[in-house]
């Protein structure tokens, strides 16, 4: 079964989850409703977040209303997941340049469980930056773009 996620469409409102969330894993989708590959992930993070809901709190963000954060995060590609613990941004190396972020859509529920365990468990020993468990192969590559070089 499926939940609807909660959405969150300006800067204030992230502000606040970001600010407010204690004791969990606050995941942030940075993305677009009606994007397809977002809708996939939506369906993934919709199924899993009442069996995360003691370690975690899923929100979707629209990228097009909060052009602060997705400044900040230099989200060019979407869907893009960002991790929090008690307002500090997590971060985890997948193999890539990037730890900031997880670029794209899980394979499985049972990737994104694991990562969300990975995190929770590494945030509540200190660690602002945690080792992905999720296979490589499972992880989608996306060539950096870099302009004006």
């Amino acid at each position: 079964m499926s939940f609807l996620l909660p959405k969150l469409t300006s800067k204030k409102e992230v502000d606040h989850v970001i600010k407010s969330t204690a004791e969990k894993v606050l995941v942030l989708r940075f993305g677009r409703d009606e994007d397809p590959v977002c809708l996939q992930l939506d369906d993934i993070l919709s199924k899993t977040s009442s069996d995360l809901s003691k370690m975690a709190a899923i929100y979707l963000v629209d990228v097009d209303r909060t052009p602060v954060y997705t400044q900040y995060f230099d989200i060019s590609y979407i869907p893009s997941t960002v991790f929090f613990f008690n307002g500090q941004h997590m971060k985890v190396d997948y193999g890539s340049p990037d730890h900031t972020k997880f670029v794209g859509s899980f394979k499985t529920k049972q990737d994104f469980i694991d990562l969300i365990e990975v995190i929770y468990r590494g945030a509540m020993r200190g660690k602002l930056i945690v080792q992905s468990p999720i296979d490589p192969k499972n992880i989608p590559k996306y060539d950096l773009l870099y302009q004006d070089i």
